[in-house]
């Protein structure tokens, strides 16, 4: 496509309809139910779809009371206090018809020269996101200053729509398959965690009693939890490529982006995290998951949990188990910032199963771990691939 056939304007001329969020007066905790119309808040608006995990609701009456904070399949939604950069669009085939933004957002409708799938994949490339935070502030809580007035002043440079729905096409199929994986793997997690329960917490197929030939250990007995290191002393030198640090914000979101912290690639091996090994953050935010963002080094505020005896299924399993407790402890002793220590893994009592049992639970459980990590994989390289892709089909020299 040659540069002429693209056109620049400005995003009043491109918006049918824009509109801000309630006043926090006007949609207080109080007003929440437990069904009705949901209503948005920062985590629906990771990525580039409305991601619908979580809702809180309003009633019908309420949300309709709240007038043009409802937004509709095909709106956009962006975020101007908090976390900014976050962009969304409600797709057609979204769980709701309606929703209500939170004041700390607003909404867009698009007009005919516009398609909001390109609009948003649009504002997730480097330049989309340049803009859109060009007049943000971080003095407090960070916001855009006149979010909605100078959302519709930025200028973008656009394709006819035909271009637009071939772009949004190549994107979205690698969406569509990242979505699809990770609705597989919500599956596999939610079947894991039943089949975990009915054998090691109800102990179903036993008439509701652990087995004679069964043992009691601790967490301690079926793995091996190493702390990782305090990295500011492992610095990559001038001729080494730094390796990416897993501290606990890149464990919550999954990867390890461009701001993360470089050590040197040559620390010991065993501090070395790779895709599909177990990670325990036992200090602040507790939490335990597979690691599938690619080769970290460990930051001392992570366990990396590893076994000579057992496999990853049985001491991940039973490590999240005992989520809820710990955070129990962290929480209760807590004075700044809540943590786990060692003992507290030889407190934490498991059910160690007879060899033939042991078997036959991992004959149904590895398997779907080891797809869990496999689909988690994937998704990093199509992520990956997706976010080469968006600069290059969002350039009018190509």
């Amino acid at each position: 496509m040659s540069k002429t056939e693209w056109k620049e304007y400005e995003m009043s001329e491109l918006i049918e309809e824009i509109s801000m969020g309630p006043f926090g007066s006007n949609i207080k905790v109080e007003c929440f139910m437990d069904s009705g119309v949901p209503v948005l808040n920062g985590s629906n608006l990771v990525g580039f779809r409305l991601n619908e995990d979580t809702f809180n609701y309003v009633t019908e009456e309420k949300a309709t009371s709240l007038g043009k904070a409802n937004a509709y399949r095909g709106d956009i939604v962006i975020t101007h206090r908090g976390t900014l950069g976050q962009i969304v669009y409600i797709p057609q085939n979204s769980k709701y018809s309606r929703y209500v933004i939170s004041q700390s957002q607003f909404r867009v409708r698009c007009n005919e020269k516009v398609i909001p799938e390109y609009l948003v994949y649009y504002f997730h490339s480097r330049l989309g996101q340049h803009k859109l935070l060009s007049n943000a502030s971080q003095v407090g809580v960070p916001s855009l200053a006149r979010p909605t007035s100078t959302f519709q002043k930025l200028t973008i440079s656009i394709p006819p729509i035909a271009k637009q729905k071939e772009i949004v096409k190549i994107l979205s199929s690698l969406d569509d398959k990242i979505e699809l994986n990770n609705a597989i793997n919500r599956n596999l997690e939610e079947q894991a965690q039943a089949i975990f329960k009915s054998w090691f917490v109800d102990f179903e197929p036993f008439g509701g009693e652990m087995p004679s030939d069964w043992k009691t250990g601790s967490l301690s007995d079926i793995a091996d939890y190493l702390n990782g290191l305090t990295m500011q002393k492992f610095r990559p030198k001038d001729d080494e490529i730094g390796l990416p640090v897993l501290k606990i914000k890149e464990l919550r979101q999954g990867f390890a982006g461009e701001d993360a912290e470089l050590c040197s690639p040559n620390i010991k091996s065993e501090y070395i995290v790779n895709d599909g090994d177990v990670i325990f953050s036992w200090s602040g935010s507790l939490l335990v998951d597979l690691w599938c963002g690619g080769k970290c080094g460990l930051n001392q505020h992570l366990f990396k949990v590893t076994s000579k005896h057992y496999d990853k299924w049985f001491y991940y399993m039973w490590t999240k188990h005992h989520l809820d407790r710990f955070i129990f402890l962290a929480a209760d002793k807590a004075t700044t910032m809540g943590h786990i220590k060692r003992e507290e893994l030889d407190k934490a009592e498991v059910c160690i199963p007879s060899k033939a049992d042991y078997n036959k639970i991992g004959s149904s459980l590895e398997p779907m771990i080891e797809t869990i990590i496999a689909k988690r994989v994937e998704n990093q390289r199509l992520t990956l691939l997706r976010d080469k892709l968006l600069p290059k089909l969002m350039s009018n020299s190509q």
